[in-house]
């Protein structure tokens, strides 16, 4: 990072030290200490040892995330060929009572983080968890895009008043 010609900043952990560069001139790099990312995966929900083995773990990652917000939020997470969580993401914010769901945002992720599968979770601001015949109809679309793509959509879960509706355990995938 040049500043006067004659010096440089480093970056040591936090702490910003000025020191002078007397060498022919000019600056040299410095190198820049690297933070542990350890720290950074054992305060996250994701990177716990944690595997989705039914619905039950599926809701667990996303409820608090769901609950108690006042318009409808589409989230995806992104799973490895070990069903473990890989990425969360916001796919849409919608409106009291839709979301817009569409399969490129989706599988746009997918593709970035090399999921071999994901879930869809959705809340329902009212509190209810039946799906309408619009979830139904999108979770149906998103599916077959998925076995197009080669990556499975596992389950759909729509998250309401401290409870969620699986359309895998429905029979619905």
């Amino acid at each position: 990072m040049k500043n006067s010609g004659k010096e440089s900043l480093e970056y040591d952990g936090g702490n910003r030290k000025q020191e002078s560069r007397r060498k022919t001139g000019t600056l040299q790099a410095k190198r820049i200490d690297v933070v542990s990312v350890k720290l950074v995966r054992e305060r996250s929900f994701l990177y716990k040892e944690r595997k989705v083995g039914g619905p039950q773990e599926a809701y667990e990652i996303a409820k608090d995330m769901l609950q108690d917000k006042d318009r409808e939020v589409l989230l995806a997470c992104f799973l490895n060929t070990k069903n473990e969580p890989i990425a969360v993401n916001v796919v849409s914010v919608g409106s009291l009572n839709s979301s817009i769901i569409h399969p490129r945002e989706i599988f746009k992720v997918a593709l970035l983080c090399n999921a071999a599968s994901f879930i869809l979770f959705h809340n329902h601001p009212s509190g209810g968890v039946e799906p309408s015949s619009e979830d139904i109809s999108a979770t149906q679309r998103i599916k077959e895009c998925g076995v197009f793509m080669g990556i499975s959509l596992i389950d759909h879960i729509i998250v309401g008043d401290e409870k969620f509706y699986s359309m895998l355990e429905k029979g619905m995938l």
